[in-house]
């Protein structure tokens, strides 16, 4: 019975994760998925609580430590002391043979410790709260990946649905243009080459249809991979190419690329900074004094047999209370060197931070300048896509009515499939690049 409860449970279960399962995504609810079941991102949130957890544990440690030990001893064969004969009326220069104590003896003790002061503590409670922002930093920092990823991925699919109705589009068009010019040639109206000519057109767009519809697939999986989602489980991508790619909303006025400093980067090298300024003081601080207090509480108990759970036994007890000053005086300029060391560690980290920011201003205006490339090549593929249809469209017509060729249209068909080819290229490049300079600057439409 209680197996088949068991497994009723374990049914319930995996039904109630199933319905929670989404079976469509937007693109903000793919990046918002993705955010709460990246594997990267779980375990950058798991090293914030390690981090907090670090904090508390250097937070006790200038807490009252509590201990507490108990100590039985059973003498199988009692020590024999020896001691001059004449102290009980013996003969000088004799040594006569004694036991003291009893077989049996236990000790408890109950000791409480409190820091009074400790320099290095009071610095250490100051590097968890930066230790803390660095671990949130990387978080973040993995969040601004995932997200990128997410953006690209996600507007790959699309921009992979995108090309294959373009070449779905023309192998209709060329499934189209292959009958009627069959017919003509088996009516005696056109030559072998020209059937030839567009066979071969139509099997290369149908090897590009079929490896578009495996990239589509692919790209797919990959989404479902960085969003955390199970990958042999339906999705569906509930945005179109035009959802997430406006021209109006997507070439609007970016944000002022002057201030960098939300970069991530910077901020984590600015953290790195902090870090070993807490570090130098550290070591400064172990030229201060250290000042402990303890109070100590023991009984112990004698016996030649085991009665100390009894209630009769009889336990001697001692307090002690009592300040334990360490003063640091010499180290024979051990000290100095680490303090030195430090502070060379600090110059190091500050002409990291420099050099990371005026690497960031540089990537900075890199990535906005193959943006803003990346937008003139847009509308100059777009374009060239239109005049590639028109010519297309003409050479088809001039074809029909025997003014030019086959071999003529063909190369008007790859032409035109060269331009739909380019233009797809052209819209995936903006919006990657447009991802890159948002992350760059730490900011985005989806966050």
């Amino acid at each position: 019975m209680k197996i088949y409860l068991l497994l009723f449970l374990s049914f319930l279960f995996c039904a109630t994760q199933a319905q929670e399962l989404p079976e469509s995504l937007t693109l903000e609810e793919a990046i918002a998925y993705g955010l709460t079941h990246n594997r990267s991102i779980i375990n950058a949130n798991r090293e914030i609580q390690k981090a907090k957890k670090e904090k508390w544990k250097t937070i006790a440690l200038g807490l009252p430590q509590v201990s507490s030990e108990v100590n039985y001893q059973n003498f199988l064969e009692m020590p024999v002391s020896l001691v001059p004969a004449e102290f009980f009326g013996g003969k000088p220069g004799e040594l006569s043979e004694l036991t003291f104590g009893t077989e049996q003896n236990m000790i408890g003790s109950f000791k409480m410790e409190q820091l009074i002061f400790d320099g290095s503590y009071l610095i250490g409670l100051q590097a968890t709260k930066v230790y803390l922002a660095i671990s949130e930093n990387l978080f973040e920092k993995t969040n601004l990946e995932v997200k990128k990823m997410i953006t690209n991925l996600y507007s790959n699919a699309l921009l992979a649905k995108y090309n294959i109705q373009f070449l779905e589009k023309n192998r209709a068009s060329l499934e189209d243009n292959f009958q009627e010019i069959h017919q003509l040639f088996r009516n005696g109206f056109e030559e072998e080459e020209s059937v030839e000519q567009i066979q071969l057109t139509l099997a290369q767009t149908n090897s590009r249809l079929k490896y578009a519809k495996s990239l589509l697939k692919i790209e797919e999986k990959m989404l479902k991979f960085v969003i955390g989602y199970p990958i042999d489980s339906p999705l569906k991508l509930k945005n179109e190419l035009d959802d997430i790619f406006n021209e109006d909303l997507y070439f609007e006025t970016l944000p002022n690329l002057d201030n960098i400093e939300n970069n991530i980067d910077i901020r984590i090298a600015d953290n790195t900074v902090k870090s070993e300024a807490l570090k130098l003081k550290l070591e400064k601080s172990k030229a201060l004094p250290k000042v402990n207090a303890f109070i100590n509480r023991t009984y112990t108990g004698n016996s030649n047999e085991f009665t100390f759970t009894d209630s009769e036994q009889k336990w001697y007890g001692s307090s002690l209370l009592g300040l334990n000053v360490k003063i640091p005086i010499f180290s024979s300029l051990g000290r100095d060197a680490n303090t030195q060391k430090a502070k060379i560690s600090l110059d190091q980290a500050k002409t990291q931070l420099e050099e990371i920011q005026s690497k960031i201003r540089i990537e900075v205006s890199a990535a906005l300048n193959e943006y803003q490339l990346a937008i003139d090549n847009y509308f100059t593929e777009k374009e060239n896509l239109r005049l590639a249809e028109r010519i297309e469209k003409k050479n088809q017509t001039k074809y029909f009515e025997g003014m030019i060729q086959s071999f003529e249209l063909r190369i008007a068909q790859l032409q035109l499939y060269t331009a739909q080819s380019n233009f797809v290229n052209a819209i995936q490049k903006v919006i990657t690049n447009k991802t890159t300079l948002e992350t760059l600057l730490n900011r985005s439409n989806t966050q």
